[in-house]
């Protein structure tokens, strides 16, 4: 597989079916805010975390690469006339968006109950999980928008949603492994 095409040069680029659009078009938006998304949490992972958590954000890493193709297919594309599936990808399913809540009900059992919002830090780590967070909200925004001009499957939003959940739940289960201090925020005084 050849890395460059050059079919992109003029600010372009091909969808699955071979729809071309603007590189900057909202569908393109949306999948490249995935593929973000999957870098910062391979970033998290290289963090040194417990196996467990290792292994669960794999897992998600390959959820998104499924997400993102469900969005770079254009839906008038992807089935003919009589409704086949014309093009043949990776669907999420709502076991997928299922998996999701289980993990964080678990983690979330093992912490104390939150009073405060919390500010993002308190460890590289942990940061680092933050940052995935706020990208996965970012690539859900992206996503309803797209989903306000064209089909987009149910399942992707919600596995979008429950996923900035999870790495919520997930930051505040790091900072107590590596006991690092909450901060809570407190609007008008000074963090405790």
């Amino acid at each position: 597989m050849k890395i460059y095409t050059k079919t992109g040069d003029g600010g372009t680029t091909a969808l699955f079916g071979g729809t071309r659009v603007p590189k900057h078009h909202i569908r393109i938006q949306s999948y490249g805010t995935l593929d973000e998304l999957n870098s910062w949490l391979g970033m998290l992972r290289d963090q040194g975390l417990a196996p467990r958590h290792g292994d669960f954000l794999l897992q998600i890493q390959e959820r998104l690469f499924t997400a993102g193709a469900m969005l770079a297919t254009e839906p008038e594309k992807a089935k003919t006339k009589s409704g086949k599936e014309r093009l043949q990808i990776p669907k999420l399913s709502p076991a997928d968006v299922e998996a999701l809540e289980g993990e964080i009900d678990a983690l979330n059992d093992a912490l104390p109950p939150m009073t405060h919002f919390i500010l993002p830090g308190g460890h590289p780590t942990v940061s680092t999980c933050h940052v995935a967070r706020t990208v996965c909200r970012r690539a859900e925004r992206m996503t309803t928008l797209l989903a306000e001009h064209s089909e987009v499957s149910e399942v992707v939003l919600a596995y979008l949603n429950r996923l900035s959940d999870y790495l919520f739940v997930l930051a505040r289960k790091l900072s107590s492994e590596v006991q690092a201090k909450e901060i809570r925020w407190i609007p008008g005084k000074s963090a405790e």
